[in-house]
């Protein structure tokens, strides 16, 4: 299977603060106007994901025939077409958010909604912070401000198995084997979708597509203490509209947790995602319509 067909978006580059090159995939409306007074929609990955996992959702806003908006998707620095870096401490969440609001800048957006998948959820919790200005409406796929340390040790533990898939179909079966119990919505079409999200095709064999660095640097918490959880933070999403998903068998977001933060911003829409684990495929099931009917109370 072919990489997205590139005419369906314009691919931006720009820099980081510290120089770093940085890649977005730019989705417009076919007719642009049809978009005017509408704030795009800025996806965020997750840990070692990248912009084609908001293929299939950025093309369902962007062609919405009511109401379309502007689809920009971001690589994270050590994922998908940004550059790798050297410094490899430069992989955490500060840094990382950082490199948002220079997206931001170089873009022109002065304002949007964001949509933050895993880690890219946690990075808007910072931006909440720092740059709240940006934000006008968010969207939390499968993550809060606690991550629960058991299935955080399980990504760890598969992100550095040292498993190479030796082919596309071998990359299928590793996906499957490793997340099928928890994602039993998925068909043979959605996991094939899946495996060439997070591989690049090199020479017709899956490569995975992100920095083993990043990876790597999960080796080092210390499972044995709680991990520091981003409730003050959290607090500051309450000024703003807030959808959070939450996959049905997700194994870094309790219920509780969920549950919690409703009881915190009382505006929450919460949509569980049957079938699904972490992080949801934001483009199955009943979801793009819980998103579309949240994008349509935002401006």
């Amino acid at each position: 299977m072919p990489d997205r067909d590139a005419s369906d978006f314009q691919e931006r580059f720009y820099a980081s603060s510290d120089g770093l090159k940085l890649y977005a995939r730019d989705y417009w409306p076919e007719d642009a106007t049809g978009a005017v007074g509408r704030l795009p929609v800025i996806c965020l990955p997750g840990l070692t994901r990248n912009t084609r996992d908001f293929h299939p959702l950025a093309l369902l806003l962007s062609r919405d025939t009511l109401m379309p908006r502007r689809v920009i998707a971001l690589d994270s620095r050590g994922r998908g077409n940004s550059a790798w870096d050297e410094n490899k401490a430069n992989y955490n969440l500060a840094i990382e958010a950082g490199d948002v609001i220079a997206a931001c800048a170089a873009l022109g957006i002065e304002r949007a909604i964001f949509i933050g998948t895993s880690r890219g959820g946690l990075i808007l919790h910072l931006i909440a912070v720092t740059r709240p200005d940006l934000l006008d409406a968010v969207i939390l796929n499968d993550i809060g401000p606690v991550i629960e340390a058991e299935g955080l040790a399980r990504i760890r533990d598969y992100l550095n198995s040292g498993r190479r898939p030796a082919d596309w179909y071998e990359a299928n079966a590793m996906l499957k084997e490793i997340h099928g119990a928890a994602f039993t919505a998925l068909e043979e079409q959605d996991w094939r979708e899946m495996a060439h999200a997070l591989y690049r095709d090199v020479d017709g064999k899956p490569v995975a597509d992100f920095d083993a660095a990043i990876a790597e640097a999960l080796k080092s918490v210390d499972f044995t203490q709680p991990l520091p959880d981003l409730w003050v933070q959290f607090e500051s999403l309450n000024r703003l509209p807030l959808m959070l998903i939450r996959g049905e068998n997700s194994s870094l977001l309790s219920k509780a947790t969920a549950n919690e933060m409703a009881r915190r911003h009382p505006g929450l829409v919460l949509h569980t995602a049957p079938e699904q684990g972490h992080a949801p495929l934001l483009h199955l099931g009943s979801i793009p319509a819980a998103i579309q009917a949240f994008l349509a109370g935002c401006r």
